[in-house]
């Protein structure tokens, strides 16, 4: 993992998580009881010093009163269009959870574009053993997979479901739900998140 701190700074979340606090004049500890993390927590991403998981910015932008994308754009962009090349992919955010590497590496493609009620992103996915830990939910989104490369599980409430390449899954995301490769190598899965 090379210099994860540069690539978090790129996108400044521990900033927008401050700045949209102290807008609603909210201490650490009114923000920890709106959306049930830590202060310690909180205060780690505030100061970049942790990577939020996907499920959690999703806990603090409910908790903020802003939507999941606002932590993905750029202030003064006001973009119609933005195609991201193959070779110009951003550098992705480790999903890290209570100091635990998971196994999600996560790619926006469409940082920085603004005022989206989509949020895709290219989600690079080892191979591991399967544990609840991995399930997470968050309520008011919907989500779509496509499965690019590899074998993925799709954990889905009480259900498992097997995805190969060319393989998609479309489904609420207030039900509990987390994947793993099951395949040989990494798989590379396109997921879109979409604000209802």
């Amino acid at each position: 993992m090379t210099d994860i701190k540069a690539q978090i700074k790129e996108f400044r979340i521990g900033d927008k998580v401050r700045f949209q606090r102290q807008q609603r004049r909210l201490t650490l500890q009114d923000l920890s009881d709106l959306t049930g993390l830590s202060k310690p927590l909180l205060s780690q991403i505030e100061n970049e010093q942790v990577v939020p998981p996907l499920a959690t910015l999703l806990r603090i932008a409910r908790g903020l009163k802003v939507t999941i994308h606002y932590f993905f754009e750029e202030e003064d962009n006001s973009q119609k269009l933005m195609i991201t090349h193959s070779d110009a992919i951003p550098p992705g955010l480790q999903r890290v959870s209570s100091g635990d590497q998971r196994p999600y590496t996560y790619h926006s493609l469409a940082q920085g574009l603004r005022h989206k009620h989509m949020e895709p992103f290219l989600i690079e996915i080892d191979n591991t053993t399967w544990h609840d830990s991995l399930l997470f939910s968050h309520e008011g989104e919907e989500e779509f997979l496509y499965v690019l490369d590899g074998e993925v599980e799709l954990h889905y409430g009480d259900e498992r479901y097997s995805l190969k390449q060319g393989d998609s899954a479309y489904y609420d995301s207030g039900i509990h739900h987390g994947l793993v490769a099951t395949g040989l190598s990494q798989a590379r899965v396109v997921a879109v998140l979409y604000s209802t």
